[in-house]
């Protein structure tokens, strides 16, 4: 067992002491004291996990884990002293896979570290247990394979655009994407002013597939933070 952490945390004694936890279990540990340092470490292909703590200087943990959502999807655990329902929520939304309430009880970390990692290396990805099958969240059936969106058991027709979008949230059901990451992703370009044109694309999908548009049990609006597929 020697995969590759990555411990992020702006407390130096933290980061030393959680790295002392998971050399001892056989991990690798690669440390890192800021949003940014994550950042430039989250890209070697070596690793496998992040524990990313939330408040941290240069660039905080939240704000780091939707830039590394962008180019990875290996497992993320948020290391937080805030243990409030809306703080969890939030870093769930916002991309992370688990969150670890400070203080902490070190086999906890391990047994939580460990269960991930499994799952990850099982699936390959946090996707690949989805591409094969269906995506369902209550009205709504995706079909990854054959690109198809049901409502309701009814095809969707949607443009070649709309179902880029389609394709990405379904195939993250509860995950908050910002505009940016969206238009990204979706045309392929660096984000310039871009909210009104991704806007307009949510807005005839959520025509296409919501029982009151105005309303929208499925594509949901995150006020400040972005677009997501409501898990039903």
């Amino acid at each position: 067992m020697n995969e590759c952490i990555l411990v992020v945390d702006d407390d130096a004694e933290i980061v030393k002491a959680i790295a002392l936890l998971l050399e001892k279990e056989g991990y690798r540990v690669l440390k890192a004291y800021n949003g940014m340092e994550a950042l430039e470490l989250a890209v070697e292909p070596e690793l496998r996990l992040i524990l990313m703590d939330v408040m941290m200087p240069k660039l905080d943990g939240l704000s780091a884990v939707l830039k590394i959502r962008e180019r990875r999807n290996l497992p993320i655990l948020i290391l937080s002293a805030k243990s409030e329902d809306t703080d969890k929520i939030l870093g769930l939304s916002m991309g992370a896979d688990d969150y670890i309430a400070k203080p902490f009880h070190p086999q906890e970390l391990v047994a939580r570290v460990r269960s991930h990692l499994r799952r990850y290396t099982q699936l390959g990805d946090v996707n690949a247990a989805v591409q094969a099958g269906e995506i369902r969240s209550g009205r709504l059936c995706y079909r990854p394979e054959e690109r198809v969106l049901l409502a309701d058991g009814e095809p969707v027709r949607l443009t070649a655009t709309e179902l880029k979008i389609v394709d990405l949230l379904m195939r993250n059901v509860g995950r908050i994407f910002p505009a940016e990451e969206i238009y990204r992703r979706v045309w392929g370009e660096e984000p310039y002013a871009t909210e009104n044109t991704v806007m307009v694309h949510i807005r005839r999908i959520r025509e296409k597939i919501e029982l009151n548009p105005k309303e929208p049990e499925y594509l949901k609006v995150v006020w400040g933070i972005g677009y997501k597929i409501e898990k039903h």
